[in-house]
């Protein structure tokens, strides 16, 4: 099988896994080895860790009647927040391709029904965060 062709190869997995290990080893440096997405997996994983205040800011502005936080499971709210990074600051990224992109490397961690939730709770989000688009 092509290493590339993977479907843990994808960027948006790696970052997930980097942020899930940062939330679980907050003290130990996360690693970024060689890949042709390295740049982008620490500038997701960095901002993510960084603006999380700002991003829990904007998930309770725009979906505090439909998410709760304190009781959400962690791999969903490190999805989510990864995700509604790249909504906030890859704007050369458009977001039907983030969308999709973190739905399909969430089918990895959660369970249909959480991905059904993350789909609706993005489309949200994003709708509100890239009026434009």
């Amino acid at each position: 099988m092509d290493p590339k062709k993977s479907k843990n190869s994808s960027p948006r997995i790696q970052v997930i896994q980097k942020l899930y290990n940062s939330l679980l080893n907050p003290e130990s440096a996360i690693d970024f080895p060689k890949s042709q997405y390295k740049k982008f997996i620490k500038d997701v994983v960095t901002g993510t860790i960084e603006r999380s205040n700002l991003i829990e800011e904007n998930i309770n502005l725009h979906l505090n009647k439909d998410i709760n936080l304190t009781k959400t499971d962690k791999l969903l709210k490190i999805i989510l927040f990864a995700a509604i990074f790249e909504l906030m600051f890859k704007h050369n990224i458009p977001k039907k391709v983030i969308i999709s992109e973190y739905l399909i490397a969430s089918e990895h961690f959660l369970e249909k029904i959480q991905v059904g939730y993350l789909n609706a709770i993005l489309d949200k989000i994003s709708k509100e965060l890239r009026k434009v688009e």
